[in-house]
Parts: structure tokens; sequence; C-alpha cells
């Protein structure tokens, strides 16, 4: 997909794999400490698998899209919901992951491709990775034929933000709500 030479050969971002489920799963807490939320619930890599490689949770329950060369999932299926690209160090281990999915704008009558994370160690942040990772997500939508990626951060991540002003990103002040529904 994309890669860098991080001084002992070259980093590379990529899909995620069915092997990679468990470490993503640990950068998924290490993501939610940093942002000072909530630890992952249980159960969250058996949630994850459907929408990251298909069944319960892929494209086709939720009316997503299904171009030909999107990754499927590992039994060539459905499409999956979801979309997991990873940061892979040269010596295999993955130090960071970006997550997305299509979504779609009321007010502009579009489909773009809504970034739910974009997560990196400690240790990995300031080689270019981040940029990798960006550049994996902006090749995810124009795979999908979408034109803009929208995505959200925390007003006190005044690293993120600084980030994501030197690529050119613009931000609109909003706050983010979340309601639980209770079981019908």
């Amino acid at each position: 997909m994309s890669d860098r030479d991080s001084g002992g050969g070259r980093a590379v971002v990529r899909h995620a794999r069915v092997e990679d489920l468990e470490r993503v799963v640990e950068l998924v807490a290490e993501h939610a400490e940093y942002e000072k939320a909530a630890p992952p619930a249980p159960g969250l890599a058996t949630r994850l698998t459907g929408m990251l490689f298909g069944g319960p949770g892929s494209a086709e329950e939720f009316g997503g899209p299904e171009p030909a060369d999107e990754p499927r999932g590992p039994s060539g299926g459905e499409t999956p919901r979801l979309r997991c690209l990873v940061a892979e160090l040269p010596d295999g281990s993955l130090a960071g992951y970006a997550t997305c999915a299509p979504e779609l704008s009321t007010w502009d009558g579009v489909a773009y491709l809504h970034m739910d994370c974009l997560y990196l160690t400690s240790t990995a942040r300031g080689h270019g990775l981040g940029p990798l990772l960006l550049d994996a997500v902006r090749a995810e939508a124009r795979a999908l034929g979408l034109t803009e990626i929208q995505w959200q951060t925390p007003a006190w991540n005044e690293g993120a933000i600084r980030f994501y002003d030197r690529l050119g990103a613009t931000s609109k002040e909003k706050r983010r709500y979340s309601l639980p529904v209770d079981p019908a």
C-alpha cells in the first residue's frame, strides 16, 4: 500500500489481516487510554472480526458499497463494513492503525469516508507513519469513489491538531454526543 524507510528498513501501511486482530485490539485499548476514554468493552475482537473481515457487521448488512477491488473477508465473501489499515515496522510489529468506513452527508447528498480512528504508539509518532496512514486512508476513499474524508479529534489533542493542520485539513467547531439506546 505505502511505505517509508525508517532507518532500519521500510515501514509499511497495509490492510489489517485476521492475524493482526489481537494487536489491533491492544492498540485500540491504548488509544482509548490516550484519549482518556473508557476501555473497550469485552468481546471487541469478536465484534471487529465481522466488521473487518466479513460476516455479521459487514457492508451488506449496512447497505455499504461493494466495489470489486475492495478487501474481502477471509473466505473472499462479503465486503467489510469497516476498513482497518495498520502501520507495520520493519521488524513486523504493528505501531499504529487507522479505521474508516463510508458514511453519508445529508446536507451535501453525497457519501464520504469517515476516519473513526488514527493512532500511533508514542514511540512511533514523529517518524512519518502518520502521513503514511492518512495517505492510505485517502487511497481507500479514492478506491470507493469518494471525494472527502471527515474525522474528529479531541480539542485538547494539540499534537494531532498541528499534524492535521500541517496536512492542509480544515476543521469545524462541533461537539460530539452519544446517547445509549435501551434494548427493545
